[in-house]
């Protein structure tokens, strides 16, 4: 381990035995080489080989445990899985077991050879392994007309390639829905906010347990759910249909703390297709009633999450092998 100057802040060089030059988590192509050093001298459990790269990378505790957006596994775990799978698809390594895997004559040979790097690029020498890449790019353009970027292009794995998909689509949807809400009439985003509460599972499965009250009597209040059967629980909602740029100040959260009042409600949600000034948010925290701020974003995101103004158009299933089966 070393350290370099860059500008005013020390760089701690790490990995420089495998020709790695990072502090962050290393990407899955990068991690080839020391997977494959890790079993040259015999059969290896790979969650063995995840702490012992941890340690020898020097990661820390954060690093270590930085989870998948599925919070199903680690990241760094996640990257050393993909790269002895790569590994395995060109014949270096071998599968012995369950979680268990060894280097192979070839794989031997490779490391004789002393290479700098393991990657993409170099695996593409065995025939094996060419096949494999043929076989995956041939059904990925079959799938879309624009083929994306290839393997040895991209640091990302497979799952986090997809999933880096997925939140630009998700991006890109959030902006489609605000945009339509702030075209429809106000009276349509007083109703969507009734459905997209009662979608969430507030007021339960009782009939009229909730509904907008927009006009000129609303003193202030745009809907209302009822919480119980009775409606001796309410909450009652403000909804501000504004363009973006166009934030929602303390004035406004002050003047539906009076309309909550008026109506002795205890409780309230201020949702705004804009967001909130600093002050705004301060505002709220401060009075004695509990007011829930949901600006444009978070409404966009909680439509999608409960299928409120879209719908699921294609659903990807993810298999593996099921070990156990095998076994």
């Amino acid at each position: 381990m070393a350290s370099r100057q860059n500008g005013s802040k020390n760089l701690i060089v790490i990995g420089s035995h495998w020709g790695l030059d990072y502090v962050a988590i290393p990407d899955y192509q990068s991690l080839m080489l020391p997977v494959l050093e890790s079993c040259s001298k015999g059969e290896v459990r790979i969650g063995s080989v995840v702490d012992e790269l941890a340690n020898k990378l020097g990661l820390s505790t954060q690093e270590r445990s930085e989870l998948l957006p599925s919070g199903q596994q680690t990241v760094f775990s996640n990257r050393v899985h993909w790269a002895k799978s790569y590994l395995n698809k060109a014949e270096l390594v071998e599968i012995t077991r369950r979680a268990y895997f060894r280097i192979t004559t070839r794989g031997q040979t490779v490391l004789q050879t002393s290479p700098q790097k393991i990657d993409i690029k170099f695996l593409m020498q065995f025939e094996e392994f060419r096949r494999f890449r043929e076989r995956s790019t041939a059904a990925s353009q079959s799938e879309s007309e624009t083929p994306g970027p290839t393997a040895e292009d991209q640091k990302q794995t497979p799952d986090e390639t997809m999933r880096m998909a997925y939140r630009q689509i998700e991006t890109a949807l959030i902006h489609d829905l605000m945009e339509r809400i702030r075209e429809a009439p106000p009276e349509f985003f007083e109703r969507l906010m009734v459905n997209l509460l009662l979608s969430m599972g507030y007021g339960g499965s009782t009939v009229d347990a909730g509904r907008t009250l927009g006009g000129s009597g609303d003193d202030g209040v745009d809907g209302v759910i009822d919480q119980d059967a009775l409606g001796l629980d309410r909450v009652y909602i403000q909804a501000k249909r504004y363009a973006a740029g166009n934030n929602i100040g303390p004035g406004a959260i002050r003047d539906f703390f009076g309309s909550l009042d008026r109506h002795k409600a205890t409780k309230g949600l201020f949702v705004t297709t804009s967001t909130f000034s600093p002050s705004a948010k301060e505002t709220a925290e401060h009075l004695s009633k509990r007011i829930v701020l949901i600006d444009g974003d978070q409404l966009a995101r909680l439509m999608i999450r409960h299928n409120v103004g879209c719908r699921i158009e294609q659903t990807l299933d993810i298999k593996k092998v099921d070990e156990e089966f095998f076994e």
